[in-house]
């Protein structure tokens, strides 16, 4: 049976980390006609995935940071073949998002509409903490925006979708705008949360994002429902639920269906919601 060729793009200024995550790409595609395309120099991510994408060869593209690792999950179809998979009915593929847009920040419409489970590791620190937004009862959720720490593209979703490197030109928001226009597109956008993932930064939202939010904002008023005469609200709380662990082993193993939908439930209860299926 044929499968396809994966094109991987990172935009990374760091060797080291660099080195790093490309031998987890390696690992997770090993067996898989593959690429990994470097863009050291990228003046956004934008600018930088664009030429990336000009460079793909792939069917299946990944847009990834430089500072994550992905991990095979303990029980069941490795990650290459569970991708392949969904992206028959998901143009785009990431890790966690939102079932409904409301705002720059994929979470703004509340933990009943936040999808996705990621471990957050400071550098700094010894332990990996999982942080679970939502787990329903399918391993794959319908959304319409991701999170851009890693996003893996179907070549009818670039083909259709670009980056926006002209309202986007720095390294801000890249993610929720592709994401989300993909969405509107009608491409299909999903979560994952059966594949277990390590990020070991997290994000900043200092004026600099806010200045990007006030331009995704003014793009998207009229999808979003916005309006203009109308003050930018205040930056909402991500909600999550959150389980600290010593080592990968550890994750994994906590890394299941069933623990994660029922932190999922546990963090509903304490903010008075419950997920709709999606």
């Amino acid at each position: 049976m044929r499968t396809p060729k994966w094109s991987v793009i990172i935009c990374s200024i760091n060797a080291a980390k660099f080195a790093q995550v490309t031998q987890c790409y390696e690992r997770l595609l090993a067996g898989r006609s593959h690429e990994i395309i470097g863009i050291h120099d990228a003046a956004s991510l934008c600018e930088g995935y664009n030429r990336g994408i000009a460079q793909a060869q792939g069917e299946v593209l990944v847009f990834s940071h430089d500072d994550i690792i992905i991990l095979d999950a303990p029980l069941g179809t490795r990650f290459a073949d569970k991708v392949e998979q969904r992206l028959d009915n998901h143009a785009l593929l990431g890790f966690a998002g939102t079932t409904e847009v409301r705002d720059a920040h994929w979470w703004a419409a509340g933990p009943k509409s936040q999808r996705g489970a990621i471990a957050h590791a400071a550098p700094d620190a010894r332990m990996l903490s999982l942080f679970v937004y939502g787990v329903g009862a399918s391993a794959v959720d319908r959304v319409q925006a991701i999170d851009g720490l890693c996003m893996i593209a179907h070549r009818r979703a670039v083909d259709a979708v670009t980056f926006d490197a002209m309202h986007f030109d720095g390294f801000h928001l890249y993610d929720m705008d592709f994401s989300y226009r993909v969405h509107l597109a009608g491409l299909g956008v999903a979560v994952m949360s059966d594949v277990p993932i390590i990020h070991m930064s997290s994000g900043g939202f200092d004026t600099v994002w806010q200045h990007y939010r006030e331009r995704f904002l003014h793009k998207h008023a009229v999808s979003l429902g916005l309006d203009p005469d109308v003050p930018i609200p205040a930056l909402q709380p991500l909600n999550a639920r959150v389980a600290d662990f010593q080592s990968p082993a550890e994750l994994l193993a906590a890394w299941q269906p069933g623990l994660l939908r029922r932190a999922t439930i546990a963090l509903l209860k304490s903010t008075s919601s419950f997920p709709e299926a999606t």
